[in-house]
């Protein structure tokens, strides 16, 4: 049973860009519905559980869900460009780059026996990982290929949010639960001035941003189940089974999207995907 809730998060996690995409509307849309609905998840958690939380931690963990917001944006943005199936493993891949150099740099992590030289090596792996996941074949689309460069910059741009996302809350010294509900809220606040910067308000009448809600709770879903499965399983073991998410959303991106790719492309992606996973493996286990 413990296993079958860890695998959970890796499952809503998968699903989450698969929900966006086929709900669609533009990137304003989706992160509106996205953010929106996991401050309502989250609020609700928040009165149901009443966990205690200094100003520090609230402010810390709000500054975690603004950061998340960006490197979400981001993410949908490349969604668009360069499709699922090809985005997944390249972002889940440098967000376990950017998020383990962090441990190292920031929280001195990796420091005992074998740690640094493993990690190392699982780094490397999931780097060679996500370069297969963009080669592709002769009958791949040219605009895709001509669009994984800058799309890179991209998710450059995006990991560093998502590191602030791991980062604050770990500053802050709080646990998921109790800082669930001010992410929610920095989520939505951040979400919110980024619409209103590009003065597209129009956002907000427009019925494909309210049925995005649902892809906010489906990121929350993935969220608290990640907590127990973190309380139920430990940190290594739920982390690496939420990596799994990589492998749903890639391929349900192929089969559910119906994004082309070549049967060179599919091939490369499958090798760069078990690289990723693998590294990924390596470095939860280390947690």
């Amino acid at each position: 049973m413990n296993i079958l809730i860890g695998i959970i998060p890796a499952i809503a996690w998968g699903i989450l860009p698969l929900a966006v995409t086929k709900i669609g509307g533009k990137t304003t849309n989706q992160i509106i519905g996205t953010t929106f609905g996991t401050f309502i998840v989250s609020l609700i958690v928040w009165l149901i559980m009443q966990p205690a939380v200094t100003t520090g931690q609230f402010l810390l963990s709000a500054l975690s869900g603004a950061a998340w917001t960006i490197g979400q944006f981001l993410q949908y943005t490349a969604f668009k460009r360069i499709g699922v199936s090809q985005a997944m493993p390249i972002s889940t891949g440098l967000q376990l780059v950017g998020t383990s150099l962090l441990g190292i740099l920031a929280f001195d992590e990796w420091s005992k026996g074998n740690e640094l030289l493993i990690g190392i090596i699982a780094l490397v792996v999931i780097i060679i990982g996500i370069v297969l996941t963009t080669i592709d074949g002769e009958q791949s689309n040219s605009k895709t290929k001509n669009a994984i460069g800058p799309t890179i910059v991209i998710f450059l741009i995006s990991t560093v949010g998502y590191i602030g996302y791991s980062a604050f809350p770990r500053m802050a010294k709080v646990s998921g639960l109790q800082g669930f509900m001010p992410q929610g809220l920095g989520m939505a606040l951040m979400a919110l001035i980024l619409v209103l910067s590009t003065g597209k308000r129009k956002v907000f009448t427009e019925k494909v941003t309210w049925i995005g809600l649902i892809d906010g709770a489906i990121f929350s879903i993935a969220a608290l189940t990640y907590l127990m499965s973190a309380q139920l399983n430990g940190i290594a073991t739920g982390f690496t089974l939420s990596q799994m998410n990589v492998v749903i959303g890639t391929i349900g991106g192929i089969l559910i999207l119906h994004e082309k790719r070549s049967k060179a492309g599919i091939i490369w992606t499958i090798a760069g995907l078990v690289l990723v996973v693998v590294g990924g493996v390596l470095i939860g286990n280390m947690n």
